[in-house]
């Protein structure tokens, strides 16, 4: 099986997340974490890979491709989902692994979202943070997100995406999606044209650089609500990862700005269950209060997971609480609990006694 096509359809139907296709192998699926084989199929040869490529890549992408030695796009697949696509080069030759995206959208009940995390979507303004590794669900909860605000408010909802996932259609919201490299060259270029664009809610797919960073929180100060995403785990690590972006002379100003406009970061990774079928969220929750407002101004983020720690009953949740919540309930394993958890002697203690 060498059809790109007939590839895809084995990744939706034997429920996989990713798919690795590369020379001298053949082509592999991610499964609940794990890397294995599709049964069936044969080692994959360099003209291969050209003519996967070639049926898949729209031109734009090809001549990136060709130029720059790699390019991102999404594409629709026979009407059951979507698929993120990266096209490569690799020691001479093309790679490609692609990441389906469901066509249903999950719930906040379904992803294991906590009920203060809904409770944001009714804000008017302020910056909401989405944070986590590659691969932790982080497009998938900004979708839920957007798609909540699109069913239960009349606002109009920008995206700057890049590719652009899941398709949002109209429902009480008016939704405009513009994709990096088609619809407009940067992301800062696009969150800049969309405060002519009459917004209330913008999406930011990613915060890359400083530029699009310094607008974004100018949006949210200026009563938008902006939600963006960077690859961080932790609140603290993500309010540190900002700050560290600007020149030593410009952080005192931006840890103010920050400390106005911020109004949650929702972390997240992805954990596998114990018997391998599946995956489950763990979330680290923070809600801008008083006492975190005053750290970050004051450069003592390193007091944030305190404050986190005992604002529980306001809706916050530290990461190493949400794994030890999960360990209880049976939904992962004493391992994978400790293995991810930030303050590993204290989770070991906690788990000796449960």
């Amino acid at each position: 099986m060498t059809d790109i096509h007939k590839l895809m359809d084995a990744c939706f139907e034997q429920r996989g997340s990713d798919l690795h296709v590369s020379v001298g192998r053949r082509p592999v699926l991610r499964r609940s974490g794990r890397l294995v084989e599709i049964e069936g199929t044969e080692v994959l040869r360099p003209e291969d890979l050209d003519r996967m490529v070639q049926d898949l890549t729209p031109e734009r992408n090809r001549r990136e491709l060709e130029e720059v030695g790699s390019t991102d796009y999404a594409v629709d697949h026979a009407g059951k989902c979507r698929f993120r696509v990266s096209a490569f080069v690799q020691k001479g030759v093309r790679g490609l692994v692609m990441r389906i995206i469901p066509q249903n959208l999950l719930s906040f009940e379904q992803i294991g979202l906590p009920d203060s995390v809904r409770k944001l979507l009714d804000l008017h303004r302020g910056l909401i943070l989405v944070t986590g590794p590659t691969g932790s669900g982080k497009t998938t909860t900004l979708a839920t997100m957007i798609d909540w605000i699109n069913r239960n408010r009349d606002v109009h909802i920008i995206t700057v995406e890049d590719p652009i996932e899941f398709v949002h259609n109209h429902q009480q919201s008016q939704v405009t999606q513009r994709e990096v490299g088609t619809d407009t060259p940067t992301f800062a270029e696009a969150l800049r044209r969309s405060l002519r664009q009459d917004p209330d809610v913008i999406l930011l797919g990613e915060m890359r650089d400083l530029e699009t960073t310094s607008a974004a929180i100018s949006a949210a100060e200026t009563g938008h609500l902006v939600f963006g995403t960077l690859h961080t785990t932790g609140a603290a690590r993500t309010v540190d990862r900002i700050i560290d972006q600007y020149p030593t002379e410009q952080q005192e100003q931006i840890r103010a700005q920050l400390a106005v406009a911020l109004v949650a970061v929702v972390s997240q990774i992805l954990i596998p269950s114990p018997d391998g079928s599946s995956r489950v969220a763990a979330f680290e929750v923070m809600l801008c209060n008083a006492a975190i407002e005053n750290h970050i101004r004051k450069t003592e983020t390193f007091k944030i997971p305190s404050v986190i720690q005992t604002s529980r009953r306001q809706g916050m949740m530290l990461l190493d609480d949400s794994l030890l919540d999960l360990y209880r309930s049976g939904r992962i394993d004493k391992a994978a609990a400790l293995e991810r958890a930030f303050d590993r002697a204290t989770m070991e203690q906690k788990l000796g006694g449960a």
